[in-house]
């Protein structure tokens, strides 16, 4: 089976340099061609330039995903210039956050707007323009473990990506009589495989399996908590050993399975999650695997970046 979106438009919002520019870069590395959407200018150029460098096709398509009007009109840029969407990947999403005893109302209903109408807007959007073509395309939206078991210091963050959850079988529901499939994708906490991304955290002192937060730090009993009665923040220990695979995986290893989600051998395949997690939440929470020297580990990763930025 040799997975291909060749003739295929995707569109990815929040092409930030984790997740969302692994995933563009995996449905262009498949044959896609790929509109990248951000608020931020570096971001799209940084992804558009990893997709050329790497032999693909891509165009910016900035704009505010809460914006209805800024969502119109970047999906009518793609429309003009490529005639179609086949392709949806809803990314965009703030990270980080505080815990609910800290979270404020501002910040809070910020995160969830993000969230809450860049997945509605996009969707609807973009599903109008695949059914008024007739595109049995596919849309697919990035949950989170955080979405399905609880993690302290995110609540915005857990609460927005488990409405994710149920969106995505809502609005397949309203969709699947188009032939247009609308799926959820669970990763969790990723370790960064852009070598630009990889080498700003060098820079910051930061290694491989740095997690990036934007914006605010802090959470359930973080720096600021210095009350009494406070109890710790999470465990900031090695993570990877307490999955049972090893490793929670890369950009890359989301990218090669949602471009699978996106062709057309998953042609049934709606309103359902697909978790690739390396078993982190299949298992059972008073378990560990083994120690890190134990794990065997899964299969070496399939590279789909060959033209690596220099470091410098």
């Amino acid at each position: 089976m040799e997975v291909s979106l060749a003739g295929k438009v995707a569109l990815v919002t929040g092409v930030g340099p984790n997740i969302g520019s692994g995933v563009a870069l995996a449905l262009a590395r498949y044959g896609a061609k790929v509109a990248c959407n951000d608020v931020s200018d570096d971001a799209i150029k940084a992804c558009i330039a990893r997709i050329e460098r790497n032999g693909g096709e891509a165009m910016a398509a900035p704009g505010d995903v809460t914006d209805e009007a800024a969502v119109q009109g970047y999906v009518n840029d793609v429309l003009a210039r490529w005639g179609r969407i086949d392709i949806l990947v809803n990314n965009a999403a703030l990270l980080g956050g505080r815990g609910v005893l800290d979270e404020s109302a501002a910040d809070f209903e910020r995160a969830v707007r993000v969230s809450a109408l860049g997945n509605f807007l996009n969707t609807k959007h973009v599903g109008r323009a695949m059914a008024e073509r007739g595109i049995k395309g596919s849309i697919v939206c990035i949950s989170s473990s955080n979405g399905w078991s609880g993690t302290p210091g995110v609540v915005a963050y857990a609460f927005h990506k488990g409405g994710v959850n149920n969106f995505v079988r809502a609005a397949a529901m309203d969709l699947a009589p188009y032939g247009i499939r609308v799926n959820s994708f669970t990763p969790t906490a990723p370790n960064p495989d852009n070598p630009e991304l990889l080498a700003d955290m060098a820079r910051r002192g930061l290694g491989p399996g740095g997690i990036l937060v934007h914006g605010r730090g802090g959470g359930l009993g973080g720096p600021t908590g210095d009350e009494p009665w406070r109890r710790p923040t999470r465990w900031g220990g090695q993570r990877n050993p307490m999955v049972p695979m090893g490793t929670t995986g890369t950009p890359t290893d989301i990218g090669h399975a949602v471009a699978w989600l996106c062709s057309d051998y998953a042609r049934l395949i709606t309103g359902t999650d697909l978790v690739v997690d390396g078993g982190a939440r299949a298992k059972n929470f008073a378990y560990t695997p083994a120690a890190a020297d134990d794990l065997a580990g899964p299969l070496p990763l399939i590279n789909l970046d060959d033209t690596p930025a220099s470091p410098g």
